[in-house]
């Protein structure tokens, strides 16, 4: 795996858990430290950061790789998309479309199973809206029940192309995203999406 398809944090935890193995072997046996070599390929594997090829057009991306959860109409006259993420799924978190970064707030809460529905409210978060275009979009990073960290990496008043990296949730989490009624949305509950690549909404023709 190139180091450069992979977030900075998981080479830190790789090597700093390589190196406590090291350590046990010299102590120990390769045996005893074993696991702590599995757990940093694991972090290796959980951190990867592949590119992806972005979709022109008048279309929104999915933020991040999962599996659909929930398609639900919201007021006013919008659309919520929930994202669940497992541990084998890629982190790394995507701005749905592009435009400038209007407000980014972090909300303390619980860690519930992030599948479940009330994790969309109750769950730590960090809420991003994007506005372009004549059209705002809104979506969530929300911890979950092993998630214990949210990575944000723009702030209010920065300028992101659509499928730009903008953070990351560590271990297992959800995605909202909230549409509203100018966009058709076009994936189904329990399909696969990727980050980055996978259109998930489309802009209505205007009148």
């Amino acid at each position: 795996m190139n180091t450069n398809d992979m977030v900075r944090d998981g080479i830190y935890y790789a090597a700093a858990l390589i190196v406590a193995g090291l350590g046990l072997t010299y102590v120990a046996s390769w045996l005893v430290a074993l696991p702590l070599f599995l757990l940093a390929l694991f972090c290796l594997y959980f951190f990867r950061d592949p590119n992806r090829t972005v979709p022109n057009g008048a279309v929104a991306v999915s933020p991040a790789d999962g599996r659909v959860v929930s398609v639900k109409a919201v007021e006013p006259n919008g659309t919520r998309v929930s994202i669940f993420l497992n541990i084998f799924d890629v982190h790394v978190n995507r701005t749905p479309i592009a435009g400038r970064i209007t407000n980014v707030e972090y909300q303390p809460g619980r860690f519930l199973v992030a599948s479940r529905e009330d994790a969309s409210m109750d769950n730590e978060q960090n809420i991003v809206t994007v506005a372009g275009d004549g059209t705002r979009v809104v979506f969530k990073q929300i911890a979950g029940l092993i998630a214990r960290r949210i990575v944000c990496w723009k702030k209010t008043g920065d300028v992101v192309r659509a499928g730009e990296r903008i953070g990351l949730i560590k271990f297992g989490s959800r995605v909202d995203v909230f549409f509203g009624p100018e966009w058709d949305v076009t994936v189904n509950v329990r399909e696969r999406v990727s980050g980055g690549s996978s259109i998930i909404a489309h802009r209505k023709q205007e009148q």
